[in-house]
C-alpha cells in the first residue's frame, strides 16, 4: 500500500548517524523534518537538516505528544538506536511511562515500541516504516568487499543465521557471535557491539557475527542496522566476518565501511 507522505514529517532520533542522514534525505525531497532528540550525540548535525529540534528524555513521553501536537505532526518516524538499558535505569520517566512499565507484561523492544506507536495514534500520528527515506542505506546480497570467506567460515554464519532467527522470534536480540559452530555470544539488553566484545573474548580470534531481522520484522522500528563503529569494534577484539540479512539490514556510510573491512581483512557480506 502505497502512503501520501505530508510535507512536514516528524523523527524521533536515537543514537547514531541514522537519524541524521534520514533527515538529510528528507530535507533533500523536499520535506520538512521536526525532530524530538533522544541523544546527544547527533543533536549538532540534525540541526542542520531539520527546522525544529526539540530535546527531550525518551521517559518524557507526554512531552514528547504535547511537542509533536504543538508542531501539528501528522507521521513520523522512529530512528536510531535507544539502549533498553534505560528501562531499567529510568531516567526522568513521567507518569505516563512509569504507569506503562508497571502494567506492560513483558519489556522487550516490540511492546514498549508498540506502546509508543498507540500513544501516538491516540493523537492521530502515524508512525511509519523506517526504510521510506532510507532505502538506499539498505543493502543486497552478495559479500559487499573484496574479502572472500571461506568454508569454515560460511558454515558458521549458516549456524548463527538459524540461531539469530530463532532469537528474534523470541524478541531477545538481532546477533549472535559464533566460533567453531558454537555460540560464543547472543545479543541482549546491552547491544551489538557490546555482544561482540563479549563473544570475541571468549571465542579469541577469527569470531564471525551475524545480525537478522526478526521474523516478521515490523519496519516502523528496530530494523537491523551496522556501520563503520561496529567493524571497528570488531577490529578491536580480531573478529572475522560479520553477515547481515540482505534487503533487511541499514549500512550507514557504505563506501568508508567496506573500505575499512578491506584494509582490515573483515569479510561484510549479505545473506
Amino acid at each position: 500500500m502505497t502512503i501520501e507522505l505530508d510535507n512536514k514529517q516528524g523523527l524521533i532520533a536515537g543514537n547514531g548517524q541514522l537519524p541524521v542522514q534520514l533527515a538529510k534525505n528528507a530535507k533533500e525531497n523536499g520535506f520538512e523534518v521536526i525532530a524530538i532528540s533522544l541523544s546527544s550525540d547527533n543533536k549538532k548535525e540534525l540541526r542542520k537538516y531539520c527546522s525544529k529540534v526539540y530535546d527531550y528524555a525518551p521517559g518524557e513521553v507526554l512531552k514528547i505528544k504535547k511537542a509533536l501536537e504543538s508542531e501539528q505532526i501528522k507521521q513520523l518516524t522512529f530512528i536510531g538506536k535507544v539502549s533498553k538499558s534505560l528501562v531499567v535505569k529510568r531516567p526522568r520517566f513521567d507518569s505516563l511511562a512509569i504507569e506503562f512499565l508497571k502494567q506492560a507484561k513483558r519489556l522487550n523492544d516490540d511492546a514498549i515500541m508498540l506502546f509508543l506507536v498507540e500513544e501516538l495514534k491516540k493523537i492521530g500520528i502515524t508512525v511509519l516504516d523506517q526504510t521510506i527515506f532510507i532505502k538506499n542505506l539498505m543493502v543486497s546480497r552478495g559479500i559487499l568487499g573484496k574479502i572472500q570467506p571461506d568454508e569454515a567460515l560460511l558454515s558458521d554464519v549458516e549456524y548463527g543465521y538459524k540461531i539469530a532467527k530463532e532469537m528474534g522470534e523470541l524478541d531477545i536480540g538481532q546477533s549472535v557471535v559464533i566460533k567453531d559452530r558454537m555460540i560464543m555470544a547472543i545479543e541482549a539488553i546491552e547491544g551489538t557491539d557490546k555482544c561482540i566484545k563479549r563473544g570475541c573474548k571468549l571465542g579469541k580470534k577469527g569470531a564471525v557475527i551475524v545480525k537478522v531481522a526478526k521474523p516478521n520484522q515490523d519496519k516502523r522500528f528496530d530494523i537491523p542496522a551496522f556501520g563503520l563503529n561496529t567493524l571497528k569494534t570488531m577490529k578491536r577484539y580480531h573478529a572475522r566476518l560479520i553477515a547481515v540479512e540482505a534487503n533487511e539490514t541499514i549500512l550507514v556510510d557504505q563506501k568508508k565501511t567496506i573500505e575499512y573491512a578491506d584494509k582490515n581483512n573483515i569479510i561484510v557480506m549479505a545473506i
